[in-house]
């Protein structure tokens, strides 16, 4: 996936909106953006848009952002969204692998409850949120097979680690959330799922979210978040890969087929090792 969009899980009129913007998926969001005396009203929405959207063919992944597992709020979302079959659930403030095992073994329960298949559900957590949670991100790996990417966050971070801001004079991300970000790369590749890159919160600035593709695309990221239907196109040109790349992956994949065993090969003058092999294929496994 490469671009997330968060739509209220309130608003009917911004889960249509999100619908025709290209994202890859769509995060009904019963978190942050609801208050908790509307968050009655959210499920409902939510679970009414899941349901008139699971017999449709083309239409974006479906993922839920359900209230972390310590507000005591988690077993209300999953009863009203579970039974219409989302794609996934995005899971806040998760503390590591403990987390999502343990959502993992909720979910089993509620697909059986519903009558869809075993593993079906899967998830996503938001694993930065807390300092407690970026100590526990190593634990990530092997969590469960229902894993499909890891993202962070950095404003609910911030709150955490009492700083002023999260991000330097010149807009790039001050240490502690560079390192944040640094080790969600790190764990998503170690549980080999996609490394999700966060939101920009500046939504109007398209040329500053660009930047921002670029650099998460060059490090490893294979996808960003956005809160704003506008930053769905940008993010999707920045993580689609090129025309190009996708020939020199091809290229890279039929050079060690042809050569079975062997460490390295050439291409057109230049040297490919496994590495570059792992890196082709895995580029185009995203692309189908």
């Amino acid at each position: 996936m490469r671009s997330l969009l968060f739509v209220p899980g309130d608003s009917p009129r911004k889960q249509e909106k999100g619908l025709e913007v290209g994202a890859d998926a769509l995060i009904l969001d019963l978190e942050d953006s609801v208050a908790l005396a509307e968050k009655p009203k959210a499920r409902e929405v939510a679970a009414a848009f899941l349901a008139r959207m699971q017999e449709q063919a083309r239409r974006p992944k479906l993922y839920v952002r359900v209230n972390a597992l310590d507000t005591g709020l988690t077993e209300d979302d999953l009863t009203a969204v579970m039974p219409h079959a989302p794609d996934g659930i995005m899971l806040p403030k998760a503390a590591g692998g403990p987390d999502v095992a343990q959502l993992g073994a909720r979910l089993a329960v509620y697909e059986a409850e519903a009558g869809l298949p075993d593993g079906a559900t899967r998830i996503l957590p938001i694993a930065t949120e807390t300092a407690r949670a970026v100590f526990a991100l190593q634990t990530l790996p092997g969590a469960s097979p229902r894993l499909s990417g890891v993202t962070w966050g950095a404003e609910d971070l911030s709150a955490d680690i009492g700083a002023e801001t999260n991000r330097a004079e010149d807009g790039a991300w001050s240490a502690p959330f560079q390192l944040a970000r640094n080790l969600t790369l790190m764990a998503a590749t170690a549980a080999e799922v996609d490394a999700i890159d966060t939101i920009n919160a500046h939504f109007r600035d398209l040329e500053g979210l660009a930047r921002e593709c670029r650099e998460a695309r060059r490090d490893g990221f294979v996808g960003k978040m956005a809160i704003h239907p506008a930053q769905v196109p940008v993010i999707n040109e920045a993580f689609t890969p090129t025309e190009a790349a996708l020939t020199q992956a091809r290229k890279v994949v039929a050079a060690f087929a042809a050569a079975p065993g062997v460490g390295v090969v050439g291409i057109d003058g230049e040297m490919f090792d496994r590495p570059h092999l792992r890196r082709a294929e895995r580029l185009l496994a995203r692309v189908g």
